[in-house]
């Protein structure tokens, strides 16, 4: 009976209709058809737990409630430094200074009161002292021109002209650096330049010159200046 039944399946057997195949296909799609569409076309059908929260757009933030800060107001006294005006109710005829002593003077503090200050007896504010001078003490040299000095020049002698240059017929000037002391002699006497004949007799002629002092703010004071001597021939 196997083999017959195998036998005469084989290529015979019969399914049912296709068309029970396509209605089990169109019932199926249009199921999925429905449950994507019904939460797109009625999304409040479905309950809220299966809405994304992605779907909802967040709510905007709202700014901070103003805070508005009142000024303490303290009405107690700290202090006698605190200061209160009070206007008067009536303006009185006689102001009572009593209270509002004027201040002492600084005696540290000099004040002129001169003839034209009604009461002022002219005493300027340094009555009684004597104004202090400082007298800057004057410098140990004054470097003056030659040109000057000789106005200051009370006693000279003439140089003895040497017979050695008479007879070689040597002249020209001597430039002597010299120092003029307080009281007028001539000191620290040296040759800066002339003929070698001429110097001795102008350094022996020139030690004995006198000057008058040289006054510098009521002072006297040295003086380094130059001195020429000009040996010329008589022909």
């Amino acid at each position: 009976m196997f083999e017959d039944s195998t036998f005469e399946s084989t290529g015979r057997i019969k399914t049912r209709s296709r068309r029970w195949m396509f209605a089990a296909l169109a019932l199926n799609g249009s199921i999925l058809i429905a449950l994507v569409l019904v939460p797109l076309i009625y999304p409040d059908a479905l309950p809220s737990h299966f809405i994304p929260p992605l779907l909802v757009a967040p709510a905007a933030p709202q700014p901070p409630p103003a805070v508005h800060v009142r000024p303490e107001t303290s009405h107690t006294s700290s202090g006698p430094s605190e200061t209160r005006i009070f206007v008067p109710t009536r303006i009185p005829h006689i102001i009572d200074t009593s209270r509002d002593p004027a201040p002492p003077l600084n005696p540290d503090v000099a004040t002129a009161i001169g003839p034209s200050v009604p009461g002022g007896d002219g005493a300027g504010p340094f009555a009684g002292h004597s104004p202090v001078v400082v007298v800057h003490p004057p410098a140990s040299a004054v470097r003056l021109p030659s040109k000057f000095v000789e106005g200051f020049l009370i006693y000279k002698i003439l140089p003895q002209y040497p017979v050695i240059a008479k007879s070689t017929g040597t002249q020209g000037t001597v430039l002597l650096q010299a120092t003029i002391s307080k009281a007028g002699t001539i000191q620290n006497l040296q040759v800066v330049s002339g003929p070698p004949l001429l110097r001795q007799a102008a350094l022996d002629a020139v030690k004995a010159w006198r000057y008058r002092p040289y006054l510098l703010n009521n002072e006297p004071v040295e003086v380094e200046t130059t001195v020429s001597v000009i040996f010329k021939l008589d022909h």
